[in-house]
């Protein structure tokens, strides 16, 4: 990077900018133009396949950089990660922004260049149950290198900042993410108020095989909206392609990159399901709040987190899960209550403005004085 009188900044460890894969990416695509608005030279890493030159939602302001790595569930995060961690000690921004712990390995690199480093720990990656014992024990390796490497962490929930603190004896700063209020006319897909939707990647840890029978014995009075894909097919993915074939009212709708589509999806839904069980703050969550959908949630330490009083909460039981969205689904006043709670809640608390305030401010914290 060139010398300037602007600080600069280099984000590592997404699949570049603007990209729509997850919430890594969504933070990026807000994170970066604000950011130079602010003040900053700023340089996202990307991976080849992951960004369009003449995508609507890029802000040319915003540097990208092309590095290479090994297109595998695995092992892309690490080898796109040590290659754009290679290629920031050879460019010097004054601090780089380090999301996902599996590039703690890469932290040792920067500090020797003397680049400090702000880390987005994520989620507990080594206990998810759809990566394998290899997989689990990478993450916990790296989280351990950011424990003892990093600069500066960030936690997105009060909960995951507990366990940085207890298990790895290290503070971070919390910042959630952001939701983008719903502000387009878009007509429903689906008759307003009377689907189910699902967002999710399709992996067990989300509650799918709980929320396919629960759809199901929906399907014969109510439609059912699934968006998501797994990333890689396997047996998830393959069970709700079954599904939506067999029963008409089941809609599989695969990845949804369109953001204004699937603001309204949420928007007119009757209940959103929240199966996501491990994680901190989930980014669709606080999206599907922002956008006044009613949520059923998974009853977990983050979601209880992140909705406070504004959700009703379940078990992972189908039957349980069948219940509640049927009487949520029945109720159309006290879809309208829900969906005012986790609005207000969402305003007041994940607002994009206040998250990415914190990121610069944490950022310009790191830069040498």
């Amino acid at each position: 990077m060139k010398p300037s009188r602007r600080p600069s900044v280099a984000i590592i460890g997404t699949r570049g900018y603007p990209s729509y894969y997850g919430g890594f990416e969504t933070a990026v695509r807000h994170l970066a133009p604000f950011l130079v608005d602010s003040g900053w030279q700023v340089s996202v890493y990307s991976r080849p396949e992951a960004t369009l030159a003449d995508d609507e939602g890029r802000d040319h302001r915003v540097s990208t950089i092309t590095t290479r790595g090994v297109n595998s569930r695995c092992f892309s995060t690490l080898t796109y990660g040590a290659t754009a961690s290679i290629d920031a000690v050879r460019r010097r921004p004054d601090v780089a922004l380090v999301m996902n712990v599996a590039n703690g390995f890469w932290l040792p690199l920067l500090r020797a260049r003397g680049i400090r480093t702000l880390v987005n720990v994520d989620g507990m990656e080594w206990k998810r149950t759809k990566w394998g014992t290899l997989a689990r024990s990478v993450f916990l390796g790296g989280a351990r290198a950011t424990a003892r490497w990093a600069d500066a962490l960030v936690v997105d929930a009060v909960e995951i900042g507990r366990h940085w603190r207890e298990d790895f004896g290290r503070e971070g700063t919390f910042i959630p993410y952001g939701g983008q209020e719903y502000d387009d006319a878009v007509p429903p897909e689906f008759e307003r108020r009377s689907y189910v939707l699902f967002v999710a990647r399709l992996v067990p840890e989300n509650s799918v095989w709980e929320f396919l029978d629960a759809a199901r014995r929906l399907a014969g009075s109510r439609d059912v909206v699934i968006v998501g894909s797994s990333g890689f097919g396997g047996p998830v993915e393959t069970a709700v392609r079954d599904l939506a074939r067999a029963h008409p009212r089941i809609h599989w709708l695969g990845q949804v990159s369109d953001d204004r589509r699937l603001h309204a999806l949420w928007h007119h839904a009757g209940a959103y399901f929240h199966g996501h069980s491990v994680g901190g703050t989930n980014p669709a969550l606080v999206q599907a709040m922002m956008c006044g959908a009613p949520v059923v949630a998974r009853d977990t330490p983050y979601n209880r987190e992140v909705l406070g009083d504004s959700g009703v909460l379940v078990r992972a039981d189908a039957a349980e899960i069948t219940g509640t969205l049927a009487a949520v689904l029945g109720d159309r006043e006290r879809q309208e209550s829900l969906s005012t709670a986790a609005l207000d809640r969402a305003r007041a608390e994940y607002s994009w403005k206040r998250v990415l305030d914190d990121y610069e401010r944490a950022l310009r914290d790191l830069l040498p004085r």
